[in-house]
Order: C-alpha cells, then structure tokens, then sequence
C-alpha cells in the first residue's frame, strides 16, 4: 500500500497552488490521498444535496483507493444506477460484486443497497424458518419492508453494521466507502436508531403487545374496548395479522436496535470520516453548512469539505468590466460579431467564476476550520472507470481548497 507521505487529516494546510490561489481562504486543505491512505481509516461516508456529484465522487475515491492498495467496498444508497454504469457493472444489488478493470495492488467491490432484502435478511438471521416464513409472509411486514418512510436509513444502517462485522472477522475489506442518499434524508440514517426505537416503544405499541406480555389481568376492559373497536374498523383478520407483527417486532427486531445503536456508534469511531460533497452554487452550500454543522452536533469525524464542479479559471488578465466594455466598442464601430461575441463569453466566465469564488471564500469564512478541496468541472459526464480515474487524479492531486 502507499502510505501517505503528506500532511493527515487536521494538520494544517499547505500553500495553496495553481489557478484559484487567486481567491485564498482561511480553510485548511483537504488532503484526500492522506486520507484514504490512512490505514486507520476505515470507512468513508460521502454525503450532499443532490445533483453534485457525490455519486461519482464516492465512485471515484474508492476506485483510487482500489488502486493505491486498498481492499474496498463501494456502498450506494442511493437507488440511481450511475455507479454500476460507471463501473462496468450490469446491475448492482445486496452482494458485493467485483469490479473488473482495477489497475493497482488493491480491489474493489461494488454494491447497492436492496431495502427489502436486508430487512428479510435481519428476520432470516433472528428467527426460526417457520417463525420468518411467518413474518416474511405477514402483509404489514410487506407494507414496512417495501415503503414505510424511514425503512431505507434504518437498513442503510444494519447493512453498513454487517459489511464492518464481516470485513473485520473476514478481513475482506479494509475500507468501505458509503454513497448515501440524495438531499437532507443523506443524513436522516444518524437518526435511524433514535426513531426505531422511539416506534417500538410507542404507545400503540405497547397496547397491542398487552395480551402477549402480561398476565391475563392485565387485558382490562379498556384494553377489550379497544381492541373491539379496532375489529369493527379493520377487521378481525387485518387486526389479528397487526397484532402478530408486533409481536414478531418485538421479539425479532429488538436486537436491530441494539445493531443500530452500535453502527452510530461506529459511525462516530476514530476510523471513520464523512466527506460533504457540494457544488460552488448557494442552495448546495447552504447544505453543505447544514451537513457540516449536523455532524459537528452528533460528534460525527467531518473529514472535510469537496467542491465540485468548480469552472476553470478564465484569463484574469482582461476583466469582465474590460471585456464588456470592448465588445461594445466592436459593435459600435461596426467590428467583428464573433470577436465581440467572444468577448462576451470570456466576460461571463469571468463573472462566474469571481462568483464561485466568493461564495466558496464565504463559506470558509463561516467555517475556518473545515478542510477543503475543489474539483474542476469535466468536459462531459463520468460514464466509465477513465472517468472515475480521472476525478479521482483531480481530487487527489494538490489541494486548492477554498
């Protein structure tokens, strides 16, 4: 493996080089070789609003990882199929799947979150196979499984607890890198364990599950006026199947609880270190704060910040004032359309690219101490393993954050 011969994670920054050194900030670097070389990093979690690029950018650190001697797992949650086409695969599904083309010491394996499936899998592994056929087969385990809100954080969070299991007592992998979902709901997996337990211990909850904890005197007259009721409105089929799903959630999903509460916990482990993806643009920056501050808040490690997408550099030797101004003059003395149309542009760019500059410079006024790296736009879409290789190059060569 190559060991990082640069500054880590929170050491201070290096002189900043090439074009945007022109627009400095008090941020720090983020050294993304150091990072991913650190034997001690274990797992990465990329996170953003949607539309930035995080896709390809957990894609594309794990293929360099991959390649500078790192055993890796790439985990999406997000159900989009952009990382399977970019790495060559046909279909990404629950099993980790090699990625061919790899060109290094190391290897990595792909793979996409299947919500349902790893919730069958949790009942599989807890139950007797007459007790999970059972469950597997009840129509509010279906319903729960498939599209209750909140299902797809929660098995985001037993996944990534069984990939960290297996890899340490396997030794499979040494590093897992996780694509999380588009927009704030990046974030809602922190929040999966507080939230499934605060449903198995509700008050409906414990209503239904009376008759099945308690002696017989506890089933009051209350209890039986609500249950009637619940007969006469669901019927006593439909509230006899609720009723085996509790219970079936109390006796086989209590231990995910536990699991869940475990993978937070490894979640705010020395080995791991989130990544926040943004775009040089308002709304995804204002994100990119809220990630920022979020994770601060859940004593989550923030390894630092990418801004993607960042418009190359124009040539500030003729500003957009001084471009304008001379494109004006060609049109009224009757010049050239195309060399004032050019002008123009460059005076656009020029604009846009201050733009960019300025927003990244306010937010690392507001967040001194976040390391940042930007990476610059690309000609065309990232649609294969050159692509990823090539962001990979970009977000690992000298830093120019800010």
């Amino acid at each position: 493996m190559t060991q990082a011969t640069s500054t880590r994670r929170g050491d201070r920054a290096r002189p900043r080089v090439g074009p945007l050194a022109a627009h400095p900030s008090p941020a720090p670097d983020l050294d993304v070789d150091a990072l991913i070389d650190d034997p001690a990093t274990r797992i990465v979690v990329c996170t953003g609003s949607g539309g930035v690029g995080k896709t390809t950018t957990s894609a594309a650190l794990a293929l360099r990882a991959a390649e500078r001697g790192r055993c890796v797992v790439v985990l999406t949650i997000d159900p989009a199929r952009r990382l399977a086409q970019s790495m060559g695969i046909e279909e990404l599904d629950n099993t980790p799947r090699p990625v061919a083309g790899v060109e290094g010491p190391g290897r990595l394996d792909a793979m996409m979150l299947d919500m349902k499936r790893t919730f069958d899998e949790v009942v599989e592994s807890q139950a007797t196979p007459e007790k999970a056929r059972q469950i597997l087969e009840n129509p509010f385990y279906i319903a729960l499984s498939s599209s209750f809100a909140g299902t797809q954080e929660y098995m985001a969070m037993e996944k990534l607890g069984q990939i960290d299991t297996d890899a340490r007592r396997e030794g499979t992998y040494d590093l897992i890198v996780v694509d999380t979902p588009p927009s704030r709901s990046a974030l809602d997996f922190l929040d999966a364990p507080e939230r499934l337990s605060s449903f198995l211990d509700g008050r409906f909850i414990r209503l239904m599950l009376a008759p099945a904890r308690g002696p017989a005197r506890l089933v009051t007259a209350g209890l039986g006026l609500v249950t009637g009721a619940l007969t006469k409105i669901l019927g006593a089929q439909v509230l006899t199947d609720l009723q085996t799903f509790v219970a079936a959630l109390d006796t086989v999903f209590g231990g995910f609880r536990q699991r869940a509460q475990r993978t937070y916990a490894l979640l705010q482990a020395e080995g791991t270190a989130f990544v926040v993806v943004a775009a040089p643009e308002p709304d995804a920056l204002r994100e990119a704060a809220y990630f920022v501050e979020r994770l601060r808040g859940d004593a989550m490690p923030l390894a630092g910040l990418v801004v993607n997408r960042v418009s190359p550099a124009a040539y500030d030797e003729l500003g957009a004032d001084e471009a304008m101004a001379a494109a004006e003059r060609l049109r009224t003395r009757g010049g050239h359309d195309l060399g004032a149309g050019l002008l123009r542009l460059h005076a656009d760019r020029v604009r846009l690219v201050q733009r960019e500059a300025g927003l990244r410079a306010r937010f690392a006024a507001a967040h001194p101490d976040v390391p940042t790296t930007t990476v610059p736009a690309l000609a065309g879409d990232v649609h294969d393993l050159d692509g990823l290789r090539r962001v990979g190059d970009l977000l690992g060569s000298a830093p120019t954050g800010g």
